[in-house]
């Protein structure tokens, strides 16, 4: 029986199918989610605040006076309890947190647990001032507090652009679909000379 021999591709072919791959693998990582359904600024924001579920990573920076504060983090949602990881660079000055309707719980860097007002005297000496924790669980996905009055400012796109609540200014950009709505990728507060900066690498609704 003769011998069959399998030629293989010459060597520009086979640059060519190589070229094609790799153009398909990039075409297929280049593309965007879909957009959310067009949706009012009233119906986005009356979902958003009724939202149980969420988490995030990212990174914050926070400045007040002449002190800073910045680290990884990592923020989850379920209900009225938000729980926050903060992992500072080389492991100085990490935390937990929660929060919910009993109060504020931190387990600092040693390890100590501290609830209630040992709990916020930590919180302020590792940031340098009090975050307003019973809203950070709204304006961190861009909408208003309920529980207070606010003004809103919203850009062409109608999502929220800058928000005046409280003793506090918050600012965001950097729109991205995420479940359906449009979620800040970058938020910005503001109070005296307190500045807190959030930028969001990853949003998960459930």
């Amino acid at each position: 029986m003769p011998r069959v021999r399998t030629r293989l591709p010459a060597r520009s072919a086979r640059f060519a199918l190589l070229a094609t791959l790799l153009a398909t693998l990039l075409l297929d990582g280049c593309r965007t989610l879909p957009a959310p359904a067009a949706r009012s600024w009233a119906e986005q924001r009356t979902a958003l605040q009724s939202l149980e579920r969420y988490q995030f990573r990212g990174q914050l920076a926070a400045a007040a006076a002449d002190e800073g504060f910045s680290a990884a983090l990592s923020w989850q949602q379920h209900g009225v309890a938000s729980s926050v990881q903060l992992r500072a660079p080389f492991g100085v000055g990490g935390a937990q947190l929660r929060y919910d309707e009993s109060g504020l719980q931190m387990t600092n860097s040693n390890g100590a647990e501290l609830r209630g007002e040992a709990a916020h005297r930590a919180m302020i000496e590792l940031l340098g001032f009090e975050p307003p924790l019973a809203s950070l669980r709204y304006w961190l996905i861009g909408v208003p507090d309920p529980a207070t009055p606010g003004v809103e400012q919203l850009d062409g796109a109608q999502h929220l652009q800058q928000l005046t609540q409280g003793d506090w200014r918050i600012d965001y950009s950097d729109y991205a679909p995420q479940g359906g709505w449009w979620l800040p990728g970058l938020v910005t507060l503001r109070r005296d000379t307190t500045r807190l900066k959030v930028r969001v690498n990853r949003w998960q609704l459930q």
